[in-house]
């Protein structure tokens, strides 16, 4: 009789190294929101994977960082509960660009001291992504190594997560390590989330693609209405689109307000295809004064800002803003 395992594995790492490209490869599907820009990840979001006999619920975690806001230190705190909740934690890490001609790639400080503070009886699967930008495969040799003095792995698995190469092999070293247990959730479920929860953020992913500079760090999106017939039939979204200066707002909306249609287009065109119907999307733009230091507009943006919690200082706090 064949054994079943269900567990629940955290992704973290740094900001950009690649842990939201991992989630979409693990689920070919591009649920979570993906960009160049640093910290795109602000909620822990949950993808459902089956593979072979085991049920893998993995957490993409925001990247931790040195926090300059108070949304940061909520960030922050996202990812360090989902590594104290989790099975199993895969540690994505990437190779190292822009090194003199030869010359091996180094672990990050912010690795090391990351990794330094996962639960010694939790079970890590390290993820070096990137690979595929490495020529000379040996030199990521003395990386591995570096990071292996810093705790021991349960597997080290070098991966393309762009390319989707790999990542078969993180899930056959994840289902390992799952403990035994029955599926907790239904065949057909991909996440726990809200599709109103994703909508927010393929607004934000096209404010993150359509904007520079301060505007996609300061840009956070509230729905004000969503509103599904029971038949067929458009679904209706009002959003709110808030920045912190009435200046972001001008370079939001763009000359002619064109800059806000193209967001809201292709917003419509990723909400359409994961709700398989038509969608009627308007977008508004607020500016709301220092909001990712407000407490209370975070709870009410939906993140989970108040916590008492002591957070580290920011010359503590490992990883890149």
């Amino acid at each position: 009789m064949a054994i079943h395992r269900a567990g629940r594995v955290a992704i973290l790492g740094r900001p950009n190294v690649g842990k939201s490209t991992l989630l979409n490869a693990a689920l070919e599907h591009p649920l979570a929101i993906v960009s160049p820009t640093p910290q795109t990840t602000r909620d822990a979001i949950l993808g459902i994977v089956r593979h072979g006999d085991a049920e893998i619920a993995l957490l993409d975690t925001p990247g931790l960082h040195r926090p300059r806001t108070e949304l940061g230190r909520v960030m922050n705190r996202t990812a360090r509960e989902a590594a104290r909740g989790a099975d199993v934690i895969v540690f994505v890490t990437d190779v190292p660009t822009g090194r003199a001609a030869g010359s091996a790639p180094r672990a990050h400080p912010g690795d090391v001291a990351l990794l330094s503070d996962v639960g010694p009886d939790t079970p890590v699967v390290l993820v070096v992504n990137k690979v595929d930008l490495v020529k000379d495969k040996g030199l990521v040799l003395p990386l591995l190594d570096a990071l292996s003095k810093a705790r021991g792995f349960a597997a080290i698995v070098p991966i393309s997560a762009r390319k989707a190469s790999g990542v078969t092999r993180v899930l056959d070293e994840i289902a390992k390590l799952c403990p035994e247990g029955e599926p907790r959730y239904g065949a057909d479920e991909l996440t726990d989330r809200p599709v109103r929860f994703f909508a927010a953020e393929y607004v934000r992913e096209q404010i993150l693609r359509a904007t520079k500079e301060e505007v996609p760090h300061a840009a956070a999106v509230e729905i004000e209405r969503f509103a599904e017939p029971d038949g067929p039939g458009a679904v209706h979204i009002d959003a709110t689109i808030h920045v912190e200066r009435a200046g972001q707002k001008k370079i939001l909306i763009g000359a002619g307000a064109e800059k806000l249609k193209r967001i809201g287009t292709h917003a419509r065109l990723r909400i359409e295809e994961l709700m398989g119907r038509k969608v009627n999307l308007k977008l508004f733009v607020r500016v709301t004064p220092a909001w990712r230091d407000s407490n209370r507009q975070l709870a009410e943006l939906g993140y989970s800002g108040g916590s008492t919690r002591p957070e580290r200082d920011e010359d503590e706090e490992p990883g890149d803003e």
